[in-house]
């Protein structure tokens, strides 16, 4: 392993630049640095105008991904090593609006967030002294693998569909929406149901699968939009044979 190592960082500083250029630095390189050591070292000691967001530097917050040699990564899991001698090109994600460096506009993901209602919502509450909601084990395990998705948005940034079709809602938005549809203790699937199936929604998707490949906590967004295609199949069929079923 070299001692060094050329990373090639996306610069776009608005006042500055019309459009992103690539500045080199060359960084020390350590058998545990990870591409987020080597971008804070250029931060603390060549250049400390570089903007890049993260926080928690242990792969669960998901603020520091970015794209690295052409593929969305969380920075504080890829290690420089892993692309010895290198260089390493280190790019905000794609299919965002860059703000400056590699910070992107997550606007558009939140409110798509919003849009698919992830949280438990109940049609009737029962009183406190009544204790919780149980839910068995195997309850918990229909959801668990929807419930890992940190919100590093990684499979926008590898989704095909979504770079074409930014209307897309998208597949972490639907994966989270599955994590509360498939709780025993949730009761509003048809509230996000218009959602979900909206021609926006699962049926935009065409199963390529970059988004599965890409995350970091195998969350499999692409298994839960092709799980919902069918449930919402299901209910359109039943709209179709019982109409005014919900009234």
């Amino acid at each position: 392993m070299p001692d060094r190592m050329l990373l090639e960082v996306t610069r776009y500083r608005p006042e500055q630049e019309t459009e992103p250029v690539l500045q080199h630095y060359e960084v020390p390189v350590r058998k545990e640095w990870v591409v987020l050591d080597g971008l804070n070292h250029i931060k603390d000691h060549l250049d400390g105008t570089l903007s890049y967001r993260w926080s928690c530097r242990m792969g669960i917050c998901g603020s520091c991904g970015m794209t690295v040699n052409g593929e969305p990564k969380l920075t504080c899991e890829t290690f420089l090593s892993d692309y010895a001698p290198g260089p390493v090109r280190v790019e905000p994600l794609h299919n965002f609006p860059v703000i400056r460096d590699l910070v992107v506009d997550i606007g558009d993901f939140m409110h798509k967030l919003t849009e698919v209602r992830p949280w438990l919502i109940r049609e009737t509450e029962k009183p406190l002294d009544e204790g919780e909601f149980l839910q068995t084990p195997s309850e918990r395990q229909e959801y668990e693998q929807f419930s890992m998705c940190i919100n590093c948005m990684l499979c926008y940034a590898a989704c095909p569909v979504y770079a074409l079709e930014p209307d897309f809602i998208g597949p972490a938005a639907i994966a989270l929406a599955q994590r509360y549809n498939l709780d025993s203790r949730d009761q509003g699937e048809p509230e996000r149901r218009d959602a979900l199936s909206a021609a926006e929604g699962v049926w935009a998707c065409t199963f390529v699968g970059e988004c599965t490949s890409a995350c970091p906590k195998d969350v499999d967004p692409a298994g839960a939009i092709q799980r919902y295609k069918l449930t919402a199949a299901v209910e359109a069929l039943k709209d179709f044979l019982l109409p005014g079923r919900n009234r």
